[in-house]
Order: structure tokens, then C-alpha cells, then sequence
């Protein structure tokens, strides 16, 4: 009978250690849903603080027939001043609700560089609807470009 009631003890003692075992797998799996869920909030917290759109012929001509303010943005991902610029340009578009803000990518987009005649990189279009107001190139002084914008308002 001893081996009995050690045999049972063993059986519970397995029956524990699996239900502790499964408890630390389910507690695992929650922390990572959990870092999952927080990630996937911060990318969209991070997508809505700057609004910039891919510059789309249909969605600029519309800005401009509304009389919008617009800056079109052209930039390369390997250019460290456009890497300068960004943050300048995300405060501005957060600051100014009414300015649509367009990004060009200097490396894809030659039609649309050929269109605003861009030659380089790091240069910064104003419209005000259909008539450019201003433009730079390599500036990365935040007061010239708060200018350059101001001038579609």
C-alpha cells in the first residue's frame, strides 16, 4: 500500500509540475502578445505623428484645385541632409493642420522629379494651390524652412 499513496503522490507531483509548467507557458505567450499589442500600438502612434503621403498625382492636383497650402518634399534615404530635414518638416506638418505634405522619393520618382525639374535631393516645394511659392534645396536651418512654408499661408 505504500507504493501505492507514493505512486499517487507521484501523479500529483507530475500533475503540479505540468500545471505550473503550462501556467509559465501561457504567462510566456501573454507577456509577448502584450509586447506584440504595445509594439503595434507605438508604430501607430509613430505613423499618425507624421502624416507625410507618397506624392500621388490625383490626391496633389485635388490639394491644389482645394487652394491648399502643400510642401512637396523630395528626399533619398541615404541623404544625411534630408535626414536633418525630416524632423524639422514632421514638427512644421504637426504644427500647421492645414498644410498637405507630399513625399518624394529621389531615387524612384523621376517622372515627378522631371515634372517640378528636381535635381537634387533634400529639396523642399511650396504651392499654394496651383502656383509654387517657394522652394529650397539642402536647407536645414528650421527658421528658413518655417519661412519657405510660411509662404503658402
Amino acid at each position: 500500500m505504500a507504493r501505492r499513496g507514493s505512486g499517487g503522490n507521484k501523479q500529483t507531483m507530475h500533475s503540479k509540475i505540468r500545471t505550473t509548467l503550462t501556467l509559465r507557458a501561457l504567462h510566456a505567450l501573454l507577456g509577448l502578445t502584450l509586447c506584440g499589442l504595445a509594439a503595434a500600438v507605438l508604430l501607430a502612434f509613430s505613423v499618425v505623428g507624421h502624416a507625410a503621403q507618397p506624392f500621388d498625382d490625383q490626391s496633389f492636383k485635388q490639394a491644389q484645385a482645394a487652394g491648399k497650402t502643400i510642401l512637396i518634399d523630395v528626399a533619398a534615404r541615404w541623404c544625411p541632409t534630408c535626414r536633418r530635414q525630416r524632423p524639422i518638416v514632421e514638427q512644421i506638418e504637426k504644427e500647421t493642420p492645414n498644410l498637405v505634405v507630399y513625399e518624394v522619393d529621389f531615387d524612384t520618382a523621376k517622372d515627378t522629379l522631371k515634372r517640378f525639374r528636381v535635381q537634387q535631393q533634400s529639396t523642399l516645394i511650396v504651392f499654394k494651390g496651383t502656383k509654387e511659392v517657394g522652394r529650397s534645396t539642402g536647407d536645414t536651418d528650421p527658421a528658413r524652412i518655417r519661412a519657405l512654408v510660411a509662404q503658402g499661408f
